[in-house]
């Protein structure tokens, strides 16, 4: 055989030689991915897991019913009636951004052990959960408190309420209270704002780089534009990246450094499932949200303000600025706890929340005592959460 020209012999060498390269780097990623995904797998598999067979978004209603609002979308509403005797008030819960009513899980289960004769409402805001999605691209926190008044017109027509909102479902609160003053101040008797802010969002980092933190008015348009017409496309791909949804969940939703993985996964299920129209349109709302000069109407009923010490989105100083904002306040800052504190250390933010809900009762003239050992953190059902169709999720 006759051996190849020179010159052909030293671009044969150098193509071995990148190509051995190339082949270990390629092996390197694989192998650096399969370890990523091990590690994943391993976190997200612990049998000590405290809540590996907590029944995540599975209790048990009175009533569902579906409540239509005045754009026309439809709202999905879980009723539990008051125990044993008729209710002297109703709590309406409002969740938060890119979650649902499930957000309360332990707080119901709380609420219903407790023996409160309380009747509780619950239900999933606009595009979020099993509830429809406003019939526009950019949505504001103002639709978010017409439909609140949905909820309680037609759910609550008369009677006592106690409004408790978490995150964004604060912000609902607040907002409502503007809009509806003369409903608020002859029927609310009592609000808990749970995790959220009067307003500043706009200078937060979340726990990202400053950086992109300044860029994010820039590119919010962008994607609400792709969002809008290519949103199958990006919910598909958001819920195919599971593992990177999961460790971004489990690094900026809470505080613990090694919450449980059964409870990151419902919360990333809630995130995932969350339309991505939903995601978008929400966010420069959020961001806009300022109702510090105008918490008039909150300043005559008593409020829990309640927040995780370590929370990256609505930090604990926007709630320490409410709380000296609103004269009957009453301030709770959990240690070690993120955003989701209400999942994240239920017993810390069930019990002032049951407690706030008994000085309401007491005040009206049907308080009774509240027990100083809730067990509103443990399991009472051997039935996994697992990720279902919207459809499959609830049941009576």
């Amino acid at each position: 055989m006759t051996p190849p020209p020179p010159a052909a012999a030293s671009r044969n060498r150098r193509a071995g030689f990148i190509g051995a390269i190339a082949g270990l780097a390629a092996a390197g990623v694989a192998a650096g991915v399969a370890t990523e995904r091990y590690l994943i797998n391993k976190a997200r598999t612990d049998p000590h897991d405290p809540y590996i067979d907590e029944p995540f978004g599975e209790l048990s209603a009175d009533r569902i019913q579906t409540v239509t609002t005045a754009d026309g979308v439809p709202l999905h509403v879980e009723i539990v009636e008051s125990p044993g005797e008729e209710a002297a008030a109703t709590a309406v819960f409002v969740h938060g951004y890119c979650l649902d009513e499930g957000t309360f899980h332990f707080q119901r289960r709380g609420l219903e052990q407790s023996g409160l004769p309380v009747r509780a409402v619950y239900y999933d805001q606009p595009g979020h959960g099993q509830s429809g999605e406003l019939p526009k691209d950019v949505y504001g926190i103002d639709e978010l408190a017409d439909s609140l008044y949905a909820v309680i017109a037609q759910t609550v027509p008369s009677g006592p309420i106690i409004l408790t909102g978490h995150s964004m479902g604060a912000m609902t609160i607040m907002v409502f209270a503007r809009r509806y003053p003369k409903l608020f101040a002859e029927r609310v008797k009592g609000v808990a704002l749970l995790s959220t802010s009067g307003g500043g969002l706009d200078k937060v980092t979340f726990g990202a780089p400053r950086a992109l933190m300044r860029a994010r008015r820039l590119f919010l348009p962008l994607l609400t534009r792709a969002a809008s017409l290519t949103p199958a496309g990006i919910d598909h791909a958001r819920r195919v990246a599971g593992d990177l949804a999961w460790v971004l969940t489990r690094r900026y939703g809470f505080a613990t450094s090694k919450p449980s993985p059964n409870l990151v996964s419902y919360v990333e299920y809630m995130n995932t499932n969350t339309p991505i129209k939903t995601v978008i349109g929400y966010a420069l709302a959020l961001l806009e949200h300022d109702e510090r000069d105008k918490l008039d109407c909150l300043s005559d009923v008593p409020v829990l303000v309640c927040c995780g010490k370590d929370d990256n989105f609505t930090p604990a100083e926007h709630s320490v600025l409410l709380s000296q904002l609103l004269p009957h306040s009453r301030l709770v800052l959990i240690p070690e706890a993120g955003h989701v504190a209400v999942l994240e250390k239920p017993d810390a933010v069930t019990q002032p929340l049951l407690e706030t809900f008994n000085d309401i009762l007491s005040a009206l003239g049907s308080g009774a005592p509240v027990s100083k050992s809730l067990r509103s953190g443990e399991s009472s059902s051997s039935t996994p959460f697992r990720r279902k169709n919207r459809s499959q999720r609830k049941g009576v």
